[in-house]
Formats: C-alpha cells, structure tokens, sequence
C-alpha cells in the first residue's frame, strides 16, 4: 500500500495530469511509496473518497485548479470526516493565492503554494517522519529548475495511446498581462534543453505522437523553440501532432522556416490576441504589437500548414460591445480555423482586481470567477457574449457550417452572428448542447425566414455541409416537412429578441 497518494480531478480523461507526475517523479527515495489517482469531473465524491482510502495512506496530496476546486472541497470534506487521521495537502493554482476565506484551504491539513516540485516532497518526508511542520502553509516558491527531475517517464504506456501527453520547454512568463498568473512571474525560465529533448526522445520512441507544450511563450526564445520544431520535423510521420502556444507578434524567420516546413495536420498553434484595442491594452499591462500580429496570423494562414487558434477575451477594462464587436471582425478577417471567445476571469492572485472599482467590475463570487458586468457590458450583454461563444463553437469553431457561415455572418460577422445568436436563444431556449441534425434546421430556418435569403441558395449550402460533416439523417430542410408558415411563425417570435444588437460592430 502507498504511503503517498496523489489525486486530482481532471476536466475529461484525455487530460493526464503533468502536476502530479512532477510531484511524483521528485518525491526521490519516497517515490516507491507513491501512488497517483486521477479523476474526472463528475465522479461521485464517495467513490472517489473510498478509491483513495482503499490505498490505506498516510499523505493524500489535492492539485487543486479553477476548474476542480469545487469537486475537490467536497472529497476533503469527506475525507476527513471519514478518515481524520490522513494527512490532506492541498496545491496548484487556485489554493496558492487568496487562501484565507478558502473552505478548501480550512478543511486540509497543508497548503502548499507555488511551485511544489520540490515542497511537498520536503513536506512528506517530515510528515513521514512524525515531525509535522507548525505552519500549515508552505511556501514552495519559484523552484530551480535545474533542480527538478523530468516527469515523462511517469507516463504509462495506456497514457501514450489514449491521453494528450503534456510537456514543457520552459515555465513562467516575462509579460505582465494582468488577467493571467503568469504576469506574477518575473521571467520565463527554460529547462536544459538537451535534457528535454533526451526526454522527448524518449516518449517518440515508446510511442507517442500527441505533445502539447504548456509553455506560456513557446517562440520567445527563437533558438529553443527551433531546436523543438527540428527535433519533430526529424521524426515526422502522419501521426505526429503537436500543440503550442505562440506570442503573436514575435515570430523571426527562422521560426517561419521550420514552421513551413511541417504538413498539414501536425501543428496547432494557438494565439492569443485577447483584444486589439490599444487603450485597454494599456490599462492590462499588454503590450501587444498589433500590426505585427495581423502581419504573423497572415504569414500562418497564407504560409504555413498550422491549424490556427486564435483567442479573445470578453469583459476586459474599458472595453465596450462596440469595441469588442470590432475587435472579433478583425481577427475573423485574418482567416483562423478556430476563434475562442473567453469572458474574464478574475483569477485568484491577478492583477486585474486592481479595475475593479474604477470600471464597475462584477465578478462571479463562484468559480470560474467570470466578470458578470462592467461599466461597459451589462449583464445581459457578456450573457449575449457567452451564448455567442457557445453557437460559434458549434457553427464555426466546428467547420461543420463552412458555407452556410459566409451566409449567416456577411459584411457584418460579429452583429450579424449575434443576431442569429439571440434568434436561436429564443426560438430554442440554449445556444449548446442542440443535435447535430437540429442545429442544421435551425441554421436552415434563420437563414429563410430571417435573412429572407433564397431559399434553393440556402438549401444548396447546407446541404452541402451536411454532406460533408458526415452526418447521416435527413434534416427537415430536405424534406417537405417544414412549412413555410411555419418557419415565418417561429421567425417572428425570435426576431422580436433578436433586434437589441450595435448598430455596427465596428
């Protein structure tokens, strides 16, 4: 039996949990006496609890983050209701700020912030020992990394075939961008770099062909980001993808070079714009080149094979739907496969608290912390954004609508997108969650008898994309099931909801 468990609750399986394996792999001479036990949200609490009492341990060891921590508070509950005697520590971002007030933090034993690599094996072995620290926080600090030992060998052979293999080239940020922890980093710090690329090897050679690199700044350092791509473009095959995250406006030629040179299906890049709105860049501490993104989002599309993911965030301080609006039709114009709209989040620790008072910020109390209203959006306008996000992942982040898109969103795409998002809340009562088949007849309906589009033009796109999706029934639209009148009913009873919109969105 481990003396040592360590636990999380992961957002779905896929996800393999790069926290723990750090935590393991530097437990050092307890590392035989250490089990890991990964969870997926959702599980009942009590069999998550009695999983982990059914290792009889000593030490159980919560990474806690934004998107677990409520599910995680409710197994510490109980586990030390049940078995008061196990020694609980809680770590990971979202207990290694703002702790006092935390009921997570109350119920553990220990908290561990920061970086824990090294802490929390320091504080098992006193544990172990029978000599339990005083203090119940424990500080683990901006850990040297020349002191870590690499996790990937932790990988088990089930993770190398069904799970996305996470990794990292280096860790912290030199940017300040105030809605993220990592502007709390005072620089990013690279790992050895022959080290990584042993390690690298390593997993290619078990199997591995899904790397996704957590690295905040992935192109900073020019010379180590094409060391990684060339280690990759030697051992390419058709199943190699790789995941990273790229700075916009700082991509060199020789980045671009190796970046070319790859073939379709093998990178994902995702970029985060966040806004392009120069004053409220200032007002977060972004600096942000934005001629220099638009001219690198171009290169990527124009040049290159990269599956494009480009990001925004809704909410921000002195940013209004107007603004916003415009911002979303200039990223849209540079042609990413895929635009992730994000409301802020008021992170545990961020910088961005400091706006709220003078910009009027409503933050959810809850997780995920989401900002409810601004001085700027009400709260029914981020409700608008939120359900604006959620339709496009499903009509466009889904390339399932690539004809019918052009229709839907014209000269115009954020209000006209948005008008179609309001109609589709009213006549349906959600913008997610909707079959396959429905959202297409629903597409279908907008189009006809709201855009009072030509009907065999309409007909004719969505067909198509039908077709090409791969689905296999047979929506309303190709039959004669549903009536025109039927359509102009429905149509107008959305239309009256759907008419609050800018007048321009830019």
């Amino acid at each position: 039996m481990p003396d040592i468990v360590l636990a999380t609750l992961n957002a779905r399986h896929v996800h393999a949990s790069l926290g723990l394996r750090y935590l393991h792999a530097n437990l050092g001479e307890l590392a035989s006496r250490a089990r890991i036990r990964e969870f997926v949200l959702g599980a009942a609490t009590a069999d998550l609890v009695e999983t982990l009492l059914a290792d009889s341990p000593v030490v159980v060891g919560f990474g806690v983050y934004i998107w677990n921590v409520e599910e995680t508070t409710r197994a510490v509950a109980m586990l030390k209701r049940i078995a008061p005697e196990v020694c609980v520590v809680v770590g990971g971002p979202e207990v290694s700020f703002e702790i006092d007030g935390q009921r997570i933090c109350a119920l553990a034993d220990y908290v561990v912030k920061g970086q824990a690599d090294l802490a929390f094996a320091d504080l098992c072995r006193r544990v172990l020992a029978g000599d339990r620290p005083a203090g119940r926080v424990i500080d683990g600090g901006a850990a040297d990394l020349s002191k870590i030992a690499l996790p990937y060998s932790l990988y088990t052979d089930e993770d190398l075939r069904n799970r996305f293999i996470y990794v990292e080239a280096s860790r912290g940020c030199p940017f300040r961008c105030e809605f993220c922890l990592s502007s709390l980093d005072k620089t990013a710090v690279p790992f050895d770099l022959p080290a990584l690329l042993a390690e690298l090897a390593m997993l290619h050679n078990r199997g591995a062909r899904h790397f996704r690199f957590v690295d905040r700044t992935f192109n900073l350092k020019a010379a180590a980001g094409l060391a990684v791509l060339e280690f990759f473009l030697d051992r390419l095959d058709e199943k190699l993808f790789l995941h990273f995250e790229l700075i916009p406006d700082h991509l060199p030629e020789a980045l671009k070079a190796a970046i070319a040179r790859f073939p379709a299906g093998s990178l994902h890049f995702e970029v985060g714009i966040q806004t392009w709105n120069p004053q409220v860049q200032s007002l977060i501490s972004r600096r942000q080149d934005n001629g220099k993104s638009e001219e690198n989002l171009r290169w990527l599309r124009e040049h290159s094979n990269a599956l494009v993911h480009a990001d925004l965030i809704a909410g921000l301080p002195g940013e209004d739907m107007v603004s916003f609006g415009a911002g979303f039709d200039r990223l849209l114009a540079l042609g990413p496969h895929e635009i992730q709209v994000g409301i802020l989040k008021r992170l545990r620790g961020t910088p961005i608290a400091r706006h709220t008072d003078a910009f009027a910020m409503r933050f959810n109390p809850e997780p995920p912390y989401n900002v409810l209203a601004t001085d700027r959006l009400s709260f029914s306008e981020l409700q608008d954004i939120s359900r604006f996000a959620r339709a496009w992942e499903l009509v466009a982040n889904s390339g399932r609508f690539a004809r019918a898109l052009q229709l839907l969103v014209g000269d115009s795409p954020f209000r006209h997108f948005m008008e179609f998002v309001r109609w589709l809340q009213a006549v349906s009562g959600k913008t997610h969650g909707i079959a396959l088949e429905r959202l297409f007849e629903y597409v279908h309906e907008y189009l006809v008898s709201i855009k009072r589009m030509d009907g065999n033009s309409a007909t004719e796109a969505l067909v198509a994309d039908y077709g090409a999706s791969g689905a296999h029934g047979r929506p309303a639209f190709m039959q004669e099931g549903l009536t025109s009148s039927r359509r102009r009913a429905r149509g107008a009873a959305g239309l009256r909801q759907a008419r609050h919109v800018p007048a321009r969105s830019g």
